[in-house]
């Protein structure tokens, strides 16, 4: 039962606190729209995106008006299209990029995922086509996103995919470097990719998955950094944990309430509730600030990853207490050109690419939303995809890569993305070659703890 002291605390946390529902995203299975004719498929995908989405604005506008709770974003993921593609390898999946652009905009969502393919043990028939389109697709199109797989804790890591993806994430800033390299924003590269993660830019609808289904996600940081803030000064690291495990709880039962409305009001199933800690470049609503709360001078300073260890484990647990269907990434996010106060310690110098690497070993993600020199090698962008894929397969855990060349820019330099991908300094990098490492190719073997069966 709720009490009345739960429903009032939620309120103060909606109109104070910066809460909000980030997404409400529709996965969509694009199976049945497999065919040998190319243009046949992609009218296909078009007409089931449009079909299946056409009500999922109006119902997260007329759920948001009827409960009180802001809901920001309204999403579509979709099977990753190299599955699709697969049936007309020798025809260029771009048209498929220019359906899903087409569809987003017809029904009105904010981004469309799943211009994606799934490399991790080697390459399908339609991945090769879709990983050299990515450049091209994400230049000529505005809502897609497109992500790639690279590795897994099961299979190792692809070094010809990982080398491949560090030119592709160059290619792709430089074809959109007069708009801000804004495509390399779009772009995510996985090591054990979860298939029912709601959030951009890397959601897309798993091969698991059902036909269609309904993921939402949650996020707060605002609402927990002001509950720590509210503490007895001297409170000790268990009583922090408390309280984020009890907070937490209080977020994921607001999306909760929002995934099943949505999941009624649309007759489509209801999958999971992504608990994750998603900033904003809003002063507040920020990741780095719960961190500062705990009491480091900083966010970058020594000491923030076990900071940052608590506020993930703290945020699981509530969330789990909260409802039985938690999926996704959930967990604390650390993207730097969206959080304010990540934004404020790359600047100042406190927080650099080595400890945001450190931080990623215990965070929900990885490193994400980083502004690099726009000189920055394609070898060296391959090396960091290997580290932090390294880290993600050793750990049984998901980490990525969204970095942004910043194309004519060096240290110094800012990038301003505007809207939800904020702005953020070009961070120094590492510049010993990686090159030859990188070129040799082959694939880096699963770790023992794959072993488990």
């Amino acid at each position: 039962m709720l009490e009345t002291k739960d429903i009032l605390e939620t309120i103060q946390m909606i109109d104070d606190e910066n809460l909000d529902v980030r997404t409400i995203t529709m996965g969509i299975s694009l199976f049945d729209c497999i065919d040998s004719d190319p243009d046949k498929a992609a009218q296909k995908v078009y007409d089931k995106i449009c079909r299946y989405a056409e009500n999922l604005v109006k119902t997260g506008e007329d759920i948001s008006r009827d409960y009180g709770i802001p809901i920001i974003n309204k999403r579509v993921s979709v099977t990753p299209i190299a599955l699709v593609a697969g049936a007309c390898p020798s025809a260029s999946p771009i048209r498929f990029a220019k359906a899903l652009d087409r569809a987003a905009h017809t029904v009105g969502v904010n981004f469309i995922g799943g211009y994606s393919s799934l490399v991790h043990k080697g390459f399908g028939p339609g991945d090769y086509a879709l990983i050299e389109s990515i450049p091209e697709a994400l230049a000529e199109t505005e809502l897609v996103c497109s992500s790639v797989n690279i590795g897994s804790t099961k299979a190792g890591i692809n070094m010809d995919a990982v080398a491949k993806m560090g030119r592709v994430v160059r290619q792709t800033a430089e074809l959109t470097a007069d708009r801000n390299c804004i495509g390399a924003a779009k772009l995510v590269v996985f090591c054990n990719a979860p298939e029912d993660n709601p959030f951009m830019a890397g959601a897309f609808h798993g091969p698991g998955e059902p036909d269609s289904v309904i993921n939402v996600g949650v996020s707060g940081p605002g609402v927990v950094r002001a509950a720590i803030k509210k503490m007895q000064p001297g409170a000790s690291i268990t009583e922090i944990a408390e309280l984020i495990k009890r907070t937490a709880f209080k977020i994921t039962r607001t999306g909760q309430l929002v995934a099943q409305e949505a999941s009624r009001r649309l007759s489509v199933p209801f999958g999971i509730v992504d608990l994750s800690l998603a900033p904003t470049p809003a002063v507040g609503d920020s990741v780095a600030y719960i961190l500062e709360a705990m009491g480091l001078e900083q966010c970058g300073a020594h000491g923030t990853t076990a900071a940052l260890a608590l506020l993930n484990d703290a945020v699981k647990k509530g969330g789990v207490m909260a409802s039985s269907q938690v999926g996704g990434l959930s967990g604390a996010f650390i993207p730097v050109s969206e959080d304010a106060g990540m934004i404020a310690a790359a600047r100042s110098g406190a927080l650099t690419l080595n400890k945001l690497e450190a931080m990623t070993a215990v965070c929900s993600v990885g490193l994400d939303m980083i502004v690099l020199p726009g000189d920055t090698t394609a070898d060296i962008i391959s090396a960091i995809i290997a580290d932090e894929a390294a880290i993600g397969m050793v750990n049984s855990k998901t980490t990525a890569v969204r970095v942004i060349p910043a194309i004519g820019k060096q240290v110094g330099d800012e990038l301003d993305f505007g809207g939800l991908l904020g702005s953020g300094p070009v961070m120094p990098v590492n510049t010993y070659s990686p090159a030859e490492f990188i070129a040799r190719g082959g694939r880096i073997p699963a770790p023992l703890q794959s072993l488990k069966n």
